[in-house]
């Protein structure tokens, strides 16, 4: 099993844009063979702090959502609304 975990930190006024993209990410994600599971956090003390958390079955799962249409298509329009480069960790579990 991968997790991933994508944080991003969102421009001023531009928090609900990238949920409503987001929306439609996460929608369509959910429907992947390979997906477990995959949904948008909030930080509680920072609403500008927005985290996907992912489970996939596997790597080659993974890199199939990486080309996805959803993905290629949705995933520049949320990093242009990020006000820094954000962090990305994939994690193997390992007990």
């Amino acid at each position: 099993m991968i997790k991933v975990v994508s944080k991003h930190y969102v421009k001023e006024g531009k928090v609900e844009e990238f949920i409503e993209n987001a929306r439609k990410m996460v929608e369509a994600t959910l429907k992947e063979e390979g997906c477990i599971s995959y949904g948008l956090f909030q930080d509680e003390n920072d609403p500008k702090i927005l985290t996907f958390i992912e489970e996939w079955e596997d790597t080659e799962a993974l890199e199939r959502h990486k080309t996805t249409e959803h993905f290629t298509s949705i995933v520049p329009i949320l990093k242009s609304l990020d006000e820094k480069p954000g962090d990305l960790n994939i994690y193997k579990k390992l007990i």
